[in-house]
């Protein structure tokens, strides 16, 4: 019998979301377009059009010894040129947001090679080769899990985002980063992800209607969103799990 991999529990939109997301056999719903330039602007690690910058030979110079890994696995390209590594990093909005921290880790690891995903107190990270991260972090702004006005690109000075909305449907950025062209309908970023003002604006697209973000949402939220307390099989995995820990924590074994 072959194995099926079960993403997670539920039966509410929100868990059916969250499985298809993580589901690396499921291809996300494009949305919008972005161009490699405006990835490579917003992200601010090198000027687009320049060279990438190597922190070690390209493998076919290395003369390393003979191994049967490296027969086995196949390169990518940020490792066969040697690329240094770098990052993106996402803030999502509670207020509906298409994706959330833990859950972008796990869409990271599920689908991509060579990156190293991490989550930290509100905003989750990607960090792999260059070259490698610029057509992952394309992906991840052109889908259905990147929203203009919900999700922001921010590499530093992440907190408070999740507190509030301003009246225009906009997170709060403390350096705000990206602006949204009240006429045009438009958000675009005016600084990079760590705050350096752009020589160009980049346009991420109009935000989703509220329609739109609750069916592709994968947060709970009791007051604009689905409740977690609808959700009867995820509450009986949670505590399922909760118990689980607390028991081995008291070692009711020995």
């Amino acid at each position: 019998m072959a194995y099926k991999p079960q993403f997670g529990p539920g039966t509410s939109t929100v868990a059916e979301n969250r499985r298809r997301v993580m589901d690396p056999t499921k291809k996300l719903e494009k949305v919008r377009d972005i161009s490699d330039e405006d990835i490579v602007l917003i992200m601010g690690h090198r000027a687009p059009g320049a060279a990438y910058p190597t922190m070690h030979p390209p493998l076919t110079e290395q003369q390393e010894p003979d191994c049967p890994i490296r027969k086995l696995v196949t390169p990518l390209e940020g490792a066969k040129h040697g690329d240094r590594i770098r990052y993106i990093q996402f803030a999502d909005s509670m207020y509906n947001g298409p994706c959330q921290p833990y859950l972008r880790s796990y869409i990271a690891s599920y689908r991509y090679r060579g990156v190293d995903p991490g989550t930290l107190s509100g905003r989750q990270i990607v960090e792999c080769r260059e070259r490698d991260l610029e057509k992952l972090a394309k992906e991840l702004v052109a889908t259905e899990i990147f929203d203009p006005a919900r999700t922001g690109i921010r590499g530093a000075t992440v907190h408070g985002h999740s507190l509030r909305l301003s009246e225009d449907g906009m997170m709060f950025d403390m350096l705000q980063r990206c602006i949204l062209d009240k006429k045009a309908g438009v958000v675009k970023y005016v600084k990079n992800q760590i705050g350096e003002p752009l020589d160009k604006e980049v346009k991420v697209g109009k935000p989703m209607d509220e329609k739109w973000l609750k069916q592709h949402s994968t947060i709970f939220h009791s007051l604009v969103g689905v409740p977690f307390r609808s959700d009867q099989e995820y509450i009986e995995y949670v505590q399922r799990v909760h118990a689980l820990r607390t028991k081995y924590g008291f070692m009711p074994t020995e």
